[in-house]
């Protein structure tokens, strides 16, 4: 990866991640089937850092570990308890899922270990974890700051029996890494030991997690439902033979949150509702800020809905995706504040504060205290170049400031390694960034599977009829661009928004929340599609559509249409700026009095009084408007074919469209060019 990585403005997020294998059952299951009796498959490992990490002290105990055959596969042949190696110095990195637990282990078991890591783990504490071990008779010391790694373990090692108190206010990982290593500790064949909690516990899915897997390896964890968790007398682990890994839910949060900010469909394969993984719970959070979110038993899907709401959202049991809804915050419609988050000070950096710094450069008004951070969204992000803070999850989550409009240069990407190496190529893979077009940014259609009629065309030409009956003749989609801009308009004009606000119409486009239904169109649970035709609501549109902001806030939406069978989209700019790839593109055209004939007729046969005169003054104007604008001026697509409808019947133009699209899938069909 290079020092630094420049995003360019997204435009749109479609499509499906594999996601790599949890972090956390990664490691948890490593350590188990070192510790197991037999020899035990694993499948859906993550390679990162972190687990590598683990991989390396295990053999480094004398546990034989071979990868294979295939990516992600181990074979682990269990120590029965007892680790081949009873001196050895670890030396783990900044993983907290690694430290924790063979800490843990190795001070249960006794022999003469010493635990290090880098300096950030220095500085992450572990005193909660040794007090419980040191009550339990194992013998540790600190070799540096007392709270701290590095430490020390000695003999002899802990003894099972009676209640063990513990701490879980600073670390669920404390609680974790105590019930791993009690079925290694003496005299457990004889007597059970119950941990008791201390005070609050975060992140409490995470010792979920923990005892789910010494299930699966053969020991199980009675709950009491409250604040104790009991081991009986006997409990040893044995190999279940084959393990798979399931995906890591954590990373699941930036590509849904992705496919909310960017339109979607986004995919995420790996979690889904079976995941033993707290972190699922993001879906729902997000569901609630107003996405749409489906899931299934081992997938997760989300798309754009309304725009997200903000407020107060308690992150207690998803502290790692609760990074996610930080940086989602920026596009809220109002403050968030994010509660349940003291455990982020003591994390791979002081997340709170790194957080509030990073989101400070966006544009972004931020507050903090002790276990929460509030964020009052900018009304437009700023370029901002983001420093990670060594962080892995500080640059997955700022990824996601690249759909805020403005470059967004990540510092030290790399730093992904930690737990998921391939996330920027992943990213890449379901996004689309803007590309520089005369008069605006825009997208290549990420699919581009589903083929495109566009057909474009001056006010009045007749091009929402005749797209109409060519998508019923065909059985495409439908997409009546200018139906987007006039619920813009609706809402600028029930919220008495000036329409040279550009910056607050954007908003309103981008958190659109609207439902197609045929010709018919739902927005905030009411029919408006009588008030999306009035002569107000036409007039405003053709004022909020000069904006280029507008238009950018819209295109993900424009594109979204697109979905096999095919689509037929008309407008100002299908063919020009939407959808530049579009097999067949088309500009309808009339001279202008035509044209005034057919609105006039319209407005009569609605019971509407008006002009000849006065429809003829219009359309000029919005003529001039439309093909003057800087954004996507009305323009005919270089390779579109111009029809001009001024002597046409309905069906006549309908026919030649389909006898173009049916001349055009022949040439395909025979590997011929499809334009001419």
């Amino acid at each position: 990866m290079p020092d630094a990585l420049e995003l360019a403005p997204i435009a749109h997020a479609r499509g499906t991640v594999a996601l790599p294998g949890s972090k956390s059952i990664t490691n948890r299951a490593l350590l188990l089937a070192a510790l197991a009796q037999g020899t035990t498959r694993l499948t859906g490992v993550l390679d990162a850092d972190d687990t590598m990490r683990m991989v390396e002290a295990l053999r480094t105990l004398g546990v034989r570990l071979d990868p294979g055959p295939g990516a992600g596969t181990w074979t682990v042949t269990g120590a029965a308890g007892r680790f081949p190696v009873d001196r050895a110095a670890l030396m783990l990195g900044n993983a907290g899922t690694a430290v924790r637990p063979l800490t843990a282990v190795l001070a249960m078991r006794g022999g003469d270990y010493s635990i290090d890591g880098v300096a950030r783990m220095r500085e992450r504490p572990i005193g909660d974890l040794v007090d419980a071990l040191r009550a339990a008779g194992c013998t540790l010391r600190y070799l540096g700051a007392e709270g701290f790694p590095p430490l020390a373990v000695g003999a002899p090692g802990g003894r099972a029996g009676g209640t063990i108190a513990i701490r879980g206010d600073v670390s669920s990982q404390f609680v974790s890494a105590l019930l791993i290593s009690l079925p290694l500790a003496a005299g457990a064949d004889l007597r059970a030991t119950t941990v008791v909690l201390a005070g609050a516990l975060v992140s409490r899915p995470y010792v979920e997690i923990t005892t789910r897997l010494m299930a699966r390896f053969g020991v199980d964890v009675r709950h009491d439902g409250g604040s104790a968790w009991t081991i009986d007398a006997g409990a040893k682990y044995l190999s279940p033979r084959a393990f798979a890994v399931e995906g890591d839910a954590s990373a699941a949060s930036y590509f849904l949150a992705a496919g909310a900010l960017g339109g979607g469909p986004v995919r995420v394969t790996g979690v889904g509702s079976d995941s033993v993984q707290g972190d699922v719970a993001f879906a729902r959070v997000l569901a609630a800020q107003g996405a749409t979110v489906s899931m299934g038993r081992d997938w997760i899907e989300a798309s754009a809905g309304a725009r997200f709401a903000g407020g107060a959202i308690d992150c207690l049991a998803i502290p790692d995706a609760a990074m996610t809804l930080a940086v989602t915050a920026l596009y809220a419609a109002a403050p968030t504040r994010l509660t349940g988050i003291g455990s982020w000070r003591v994390k791979e950096t002081d997340r709170i504060a790194a957080v509030a710094a990073e989101l400070a450069k966006l544009g972004a008004d931020v507050t903090t205290g002790p276990d929460w951070i509030e964020i009052v969204p900018p009304p437009a992000l700023a370029p901002a170049t983001i420093d990670t803070w060594d962080d892995h999850r500080m640059a997955m989550s700022f990824a996601l400031a690249a759909f805020g409009g403005a470059r967004v240069t990540i510092n030290d990407p790399g730093c992904v390694s930690k737990t998921y190496p391939d996330f920027f190529r992943a990213f890449a893979s379901v996004t689309a960034a803007r590309v520089d077009e005369p008069g605006l940014s825009v997208t290549a259609d990420p699919a581009g599977a589903a083929p495109v009629i566009a057909i474009d065309g001056p006010a009045a030409s007749g091009k929402g009829t005749i797209a109409w009956q060519v998508a019923q003749a065909l059985g495409f989609h439908y997409l009546d661009s200018g139906a987007l801009y006039r619920l813009v308009a609706l809402a600028a004009i029930e919220h008495a928004i000036d329409p040279g606000d550009a910056a607050r119409l954007a908003r309103e486009a981008a958190g659109l929340a609207a439902r197609f239904e045929g010709t018919n169109i739902a927005a905030a649970g009411r029919d408006v599609t009588e008030l999306l035709r009035s002569e107000a609501v036409s007039a405003m549109a053709s004022r909020v559509a000069v904006h280029r902001e507008v238009r950018e806030a819209l295109l993900a939406r424009q594109r979204a249409f697109r979905q096999p069978p095919g689509l037929v989209a008309e407008g100002r700019d299908m063919g020009t700026v939407v959808f530049p790839d579009a097999g067949l593109k088309l500009f309808l055209t009339a001279s202008v009095e035509a044209r005034a004939d057919r609105r006039y007729k319209q407005l009569i046969e609605k019971g509407i009084s008006v002009t000849l005169a006065d429809l003829l003054r219009d359309i000029r104007e919005r003529d001039r408007r439309d093909s003057t604008r800087a954004a996507a001026p009305l323009a005919a697509a270089a390779d579109a074919v111009i029809l001009d409808t001024t002597g046409m019947s309905i069906d006549a133009v309908t026919a030649a469209v389909l006898a173009l699209h049916a001349r055009g899938a022949r040439a395909a069909d025979a590997g011929m060019p499809r334009k001419g």
